[in-house]
């Protein structure tokens, strides 16, 4: 038995240290505007306005704990004390991120309500012009986020065999069946899904701050606040599945990187006896394969097996010989 063969834990994205730098550019924009809302909602007396800088704010801090999320992630990449690496720190960003844009909502709709039973005097035109900046900074925002790439990770390329019953390798290859959502970055998904609800609060509050400018319609404004915070709830549920289905190894059922194993591994006398698969980062998944056969190869020969799967970042395989 060999011990001296290595490997890295490296399961960052593809795209990591560019999706980092973008999250810093946007804090930045963000920052500026939202104390820009904030004191011109609170001076004009709009609640749309209010509510698109405090939410704003509150995004401030959820892309700070995405852009300090990717820097830990990076710096702790070969720590031995990670023992699957820190691809998955995004993914525990992005649900704090979530947790983040559902409290959002909720105050959004408590204040929208209040606003909604004792309205206040708006100065519109002031508060349209606020709110149409604010609107600006977030598509640009929103742009600069926005992964115009599906990139779903490439192993390392570098195969071991320990000649025993347990390979560790990183490899890269082809995986033709793969499920779009595995190789996401949900740090980054995160981040875009907050300066789109910004984005998205602004269009309403420039909705309702027209309507009351032109027909007096005061109660458009805080009803706007309403169903902006209704679609933002909607947006942090599906981010809370997303990333807490990764943060407890829940494969869903579309994924079919199992079945691919099980197709490549379970030909003439092998079969598997136990199997398990679960994301390691984005667009890199681990797989502990125990098989059993009456002419057992070596693990080598069963990792080669497995060599197209390019999403198969980490392999552990365990052979057992069976008479019967």
């Amino acid at each position: 038995m060999s011990l001296s063969a290595t490997h890295s834990h490296d399961f960052l994205g593809a795209d990591h240290d560019r999706n980092a730098r973008r999250t810093w550019i946007v804090i930045a924009l963000t920052a500026t505007m939202m104390v820009a809302e904030i004191v011109a909602g609170n001076f004009y007396g709009s609640m749309a306005l209010v509510a698109d800088g405090w939410h704003m704010s509150t995004h401030a801090a959820a892309l700070l704990i995405a852009a300090l999320a990717y820097l830990f992630a990076r710096r702790h990449a070969a720590d031995s004390r990670f023992t699957f690496g820190t691809g998955r720190l995004g993914d525990l960003a992005g649900f704090a991120s979530a947790i983040v844009l559902a409290l959002i909502a909720l105050l959004i709709g408590w204040e929208s309500l209040l606003r909604l039973f004792a309205p206040v005097s708006i100065s519109f035109p002031q508060a349209i012009a606020v709110a149409v900046i604010g609107l600006a900074v977030n598509l640009v925002s929103a742009w600069i986020l926005h992964d115009r790439h599906q990139h779903h990770g490439h192993g390392h390329g570098h195969p071991h065999d320990h000649h025993h019953d347990h390979d560790h390798r990183d490899h890269g290859a082809h995986d033709h069946h793969h499920d779009h959502a595995a190789g996401r970055d949900n740090n980054l998904r995160a981040a875009y899904l907050h300066v789109l609800a910004d984005a998205l609060t602004s269009v309403l509050a420039i909705m309702a701050l027209v309507a009351g400018s032109q027909f007096g319609w005061a109660w458009m404004d805080p009803a706007m606040g309403i169903i902006g915070a209704l679609v933002i709830a909607r947006w942090s549920w599906g981010l809370i599945r997303d990333t807490g289905t990764v943060l407890v190894d829940y494969l869903p059922a579309s994924e079919q990187l199992p079945e691919a194993v099980r197709r490549a591994i379970e030909t003439g006398d092998d079969r598997i006896a136990d199997l398990h698969v679960w994301q390691v980062g984005p667009g890199h998944h681990a797989a502990i394969v125990s098989i059993v056969s009456r002419t057992p190869l070596s693990p080598s020969a069963y990792k080669a097996r497995l060599a197209h799967l390019e999403r198969l970042s980490h392999v552990t395989i365990e052979v057992e010989a069976v008479t019967a």
